[in-house]
């Protein structure tokens, strides 16, 4: 059986990087079972209800600006999957739909190419709903679950913390106290398997606000989180920084 995982993607860069991050993506999927498929959920696709990629071969998006030319020449050259986007999309009810055109941003594409490189195994991509609340996207989590029996590997992708100011101008040498504080409020309520302080966190945790202005790259975690076991059995696998700012932590849930 498949566990799940949330993991902070970081910049786009961080696919053509050598650094802590870059290098814990590629070693992950050493100690995972091979995947049938994979369900990434992407901080980088928001819309008003779940959408679900349907396309047989899901084109490459690059969804930035002003970076490198080696990165908009990457390719990340995987299959679809129809039949577990339908199956997706009957597990989450009538509110989910099918996009048969949308590709894999690069929340998606940039860690599978760490983590899979030859991308051999199958793809779909699920949004996150800004709008709602972490409560809701755990829900979603819980009605994905019965697929780890079915050796479907899913990702949550967003970022631990994402205060995009502070990190591109907030010159921070070292990880300022409410990003450490954030991070580790997180860590000590997973070791405790307190998801009621968790799907809370907007109003628990320590500088929530600081460290999501907006919500969108924190939701993927909740998904993760609702497609555990319970009780609750998960830990922090990964920890670092970006740019002083963004706690590029991973998670693993039972």
């Amino acid at each position: 059986m498949q566990h799940s995982f949330f993991i902070s993607h970081g910049a786009p860069t961080l696919s053509i990087e050598d650094n802590l991050s870059a290098n814990f993506l590629r070693g992950l999927s050493v100690n995972i079972p091979t995947p049938s498929a994979i369900i990434i959920i992407s901080a980088h696709w928001e819309t008003n209800l779940p959408q679900i990629t349907g396309a047989n071969t899901p084109e490459t998006i690059h969804d930035f600006y002003g970076f490198p030319k080696q990165l908009y020449e990457l390719e990340y050259n995987v299959a679809g999957n129809q039949e577990l986007a339908v199956k997706v999309q009957s597990l989450l009810g009538n509110q989910a739909e099918i996009d048969r055109l949308r590709g894999l941003d690069h929340g998606a594409w940039s860690p599978l190419l760490l983590m899979y490189p030859e991308a051999k195994i199958p793809v779909i991509q699920l949004s996150v709903q800004p709008q709602r609340n972490a409560d809701w996207h755990y829900q979603i989590g819980k009605k994905l679950s019965p697929l780890k029996n079915e050796n479907v590997l899913i990702i949550g992708s967003g970022s631990l913390t994402h205060n995009l100011y502070e990190a591109l101008r907030g010159n921070h040498q070292t990880p300022p106290n409410w990003v450490s504080e954030f991070a580790n409020w997180v860590a000590d309520n997973v070791a405790k398997g307190d998801i009621t302080s968790l799907l809370n966190w907007e109003t628990l945790a320590p500088y929530a606000k600081q460290n999501h202005p907006t919500n969108e790259h924190f939701l993927p975690f909740f998904v993760a989180l609702g497609a555990a076991n319970t009780p609750l059995s998960g830990k922090r696998i990964h920890d670092d920084t970006m740019f002083g700012a963004l706690a590029m932590d991973a998670y693993e849930f039972v």
